[in-house]
This record gives structure tokens, sequence and C-alpha cells, in this order.
């Protein structure tokens, strides 16, 4: 089966729950292969609001990328997301980081994620799962990424003390 990294990200209510009832609703669409430790980031563009808590998991899924996007977005609702405005706070925002090695420019879904080579908060949990995944745009690791990252962007993901969430 495809193997896809999703980002998973939350910062209105309990934050460490929703992440973990996220990634307990994941299956039987998204088969949980490996998850991040969580890390807690501030907000990036939109600067007055609760930090975030963050994790990257690799999963396997039988969906095709459209299809993927399409549970993840249905899932985000059944979790109690509510659009707001881009870059606000949010319950849970879960985005597909890589499917595979494929790239794809369509109006409601980019892969790879358009911005994830400037996020520390993608770049550092995912580095600690696939530092070697090669971005098949940017012809890159995840390590080589982050390390591109200036110092205080890396510094703004912090790993959370909280206990893992798999």
């Amino acid at each position: 089966m495809p193997i896809a990294y999703l980002a998973l990200g939350a910062n209105l209510g309990d934050r460490a729950e929703t992440l973990r009832r996220a990634l307990t609703a994941l299956p039987p669409a998204f088969r949980v292969e490996i998850v991040s430790p969580v890390y807690e980031t501030a907000p990036m563009y939109v600067e007055a609001q609760p930090k975030f808590l963050n994790l990257v998991c690799r999963v396997s899924t039988g969906l095709l990328p459209h299809e993927a996007l399409h549970a993840l977005k249905l899932l985000e609702t059944a979790l109690g997301r509510e659009i707001t405005f881009r870059f606000g706070p949010r319950a849970i925002d879960l985005d597909i980081l890589f499917y595979e090695d494929i790239t794809l420019d369509t109006p409601d879904l980019t892969l790879p994620h358009p911005r994830l080579h400037e996020r520390a908060f993608v770049l550092a949990p995912l580095n600690d799962i696939a530092p070697d995944l090669v971005h098949p745009r940017l012809g890159l690791t995840i390590k080589q990424l982050l390390d591109q990252l200036p110092p205080e962007a890396r510094d703004q993901a912090q790993r959370a003390d909280i206990p893992p969430l798999n």
C-alpha cells in the first residue's frame, strides 16, 4: 500500500487529547506505522493565538491522494474543527505532507505540501521519523531541509513534555 506522511496540529482545547483522538481515528482508512514525538511550537503567520502541539506520522493507505484529503477533512470536522480564517487557531489540523513521491498541483491539493520546507513544526518531527526522506521537488532530505532553516526558526519547535501519543 502507498506510504504517506501526515502532519497533525492543534492549538485549541485539550491539544494532546485531540491529537490522540485524531491518531486513534485514522484507521481503517490510514494504518499508522510510526508516530513522531510531540512538539510545542509558536504559531506562524498569525501570531496572536495559543501555541500548537504538532506531530508527524507515517501511514499506509489504500486511498488515492484526493480521497485521502477528503477523509482527513471529514475527520477534522468530526474532531471539532471549525472554519475560521487562514492560519487561525484550530482544534485540529490534518495535512498530507507527502504521498509516496508524487508531485501534484491541483486547486485543492498540492503534493508535497507546498510550505513544509519552511516550517520547523513539520520538519523537526518529520526528521525524527524520516530524516533521509527526499523531497521529490527539492531533491533534499528532511534533515537537510531542517538544517537549512535559520537557528531561530529551528528553535521555535521544542519537544513537548508529554508522553508519546502512539
